[in-house]
């Protein structure tokens, strides 16, 4: 019994699937230990950033430049609307899509945040060597970026 209990510590700690979950759970309950004052969840952190960088980007673009799923996506700039964090306006191109910008309040908030989520980006990464982040970062983005080419857009989140 206890030989087959190894092996599936074994197989868990080889697999990549399991580490990513667990290594994302931690991170996620870091984050949100640390940003409890800005009430934000990683993702909202996420799409407060990229808004920020991207002025007047669609909720579409949104969704492929964060990876947060379509209707997942749409709740969060519900919520943040209505915290007053963005707003949202049909854009000219396309009477459907909604173009995201943020509020003087979002931009505050984002402000306040940013240096408590690079912090938590540092305890992340605090076990690595500074070689060892640089190459685990890009080793993770790699799969993301491959692994994004496979994954069906509506079923990101």
């Amino acid at each position: 019994m206890a030989k087959e209990k190894d092996k599936s510590t074994d197989r868990l700690e080889r697999s990549p699937i399991h580490l990513l979950h667990r290594a994302g759970q931690c991170a996620g309950e870091i984050f949100q230990g640390e940003m409890s004052d800005a009430g934000l969840t990683p993702r909202q952190f996420a799409v407060l950033l990229t808004v920020a960088n991207n002025e007047g980007l669609s909720q579409t673009n949104l969704v492929e430049r964060t990876g947060v799923d379509r209707s997942t996506l749409a709740d969060i700039i519900r919520r943040m609307i209505k915290k007053g964090l963005v707003q949202r306006r049909r854009t000219k191109e396309d009477a459907r899509a909604y173009a995201v910008r943020l509020t003087d309040e979002g931009n505050r908030v984002l402000r306040a945040a940013d240096p408590v989520a690079r912090k938590v980006d540092e305890k992340v990464l605090s076990v690595l060597t500074s070689q060892e982040r640089e190459r685990f970062l890009q080793d993770l983005n790699k799969i993301v970026r491959s692994l994004n080419v496979m994954t069906p857009a509506g079923s990101r989140g």
